[in-house]
């Protein structure tokens, strides 16, 4: 586990990225897209997670502009709010960006046909949604991203597999919602989406208050057989 450097879509600056490499030659590679806690240890776990997996994996500082290695822990509230405040300073346009530069500075690692998968949380969630219309992502997966509802017009940019999962209960997400991003997308050929009854944003946490066991595992394995599928 280490920091790499990426350099911008643009080529004119750089930015870190936490990376956790495979043991042997990689399946693919893999980007986890941040809360908007920042590159944590939750995060930090999840890109581990990928590397025993067999991938090259790594979770690009998409706050570096404003708030570079900022780590927040959603279950203290002083730093939930500061978590809210960063999520409004985002150029999420930008962010978009960035994921696409560590999408190119992953796949200059792989092999000449090798793949690479995206997936993110919160956000992140958000943001992967936004990956899959305007990246050439080979797959992506998005756990209960925020705002999906008014994103709908961008579906017919997705060109590749696009995995979402849904808390019903998610509070920052209202249930009409929940229905227009199901009705939106129900015949969109690229998407398959997963609904989580009686769980609430932020279930596959990794650790903390939010994590809810049964549906972290499920929604787990649901996108490793995914990206084994999609990615290697």
């Amino acid at each position: 586990m280490a920091q790499m450097e990426i350099t911008t879509f643009d080529g004119d600056d750089r930015f870190p990225a936490y990376v956790a490499e495979p043991e042997g030659n990689p399946r693919g590679a893999i980007i986890v897209i941040q809360e908007i806690f920042g590159i944590n240890p939750g995060i930090r776990r999840k890109v581990e997670h990928w590397a025993e997996l067999g991938y090259l994996a790594a979770a690009p500082d998409l706050f570096w502009r404003f708030a570079p290695g900022v780590e927040l822990d959603p279950d203290v509230p002083e730093e939930f709010q500061r978590a809210l405040q960063l999520m409004g300073q985002l150029d999420q346009d930008l962010a978009i960006k960035d994921i696409e530069a560590t999408i190119r500075a992953l796949r200059s690692r792989l092999p000449a046909d090798g793949k690479v998968g995206v997936v993110g949380y919160c956000l992140g969630g958000r943001l992967a949604y936004m990956s899959a219309a305007r990246t050439d992502a080979n797959a992506s997966v998005g756990y209960y991203g925020v705002g999906l509802d008014g994103l709908l017009g961008e579906q017919h940019a997705i060109a590749n597999p696009l995995l979402l999962h849904i808390a019903e209960e998610d509070h920052f997400v209202t249930k009409d919602a929940q229905k227009t991003i199901a009705e939106g997308l129900r015949d969109n050929p690229h998407v398959t989406i997963h609904s989580y009854p009686g769980v609430d944003h932020g279930f596959a946490a990794e650790m903390g208050k939010r994590r809810s066991e049964e549906a972290a595992q499920l929604a787990d394995s649901r996108t490793e057989q995914f990206f084994a599928r999609h990615i290697g």
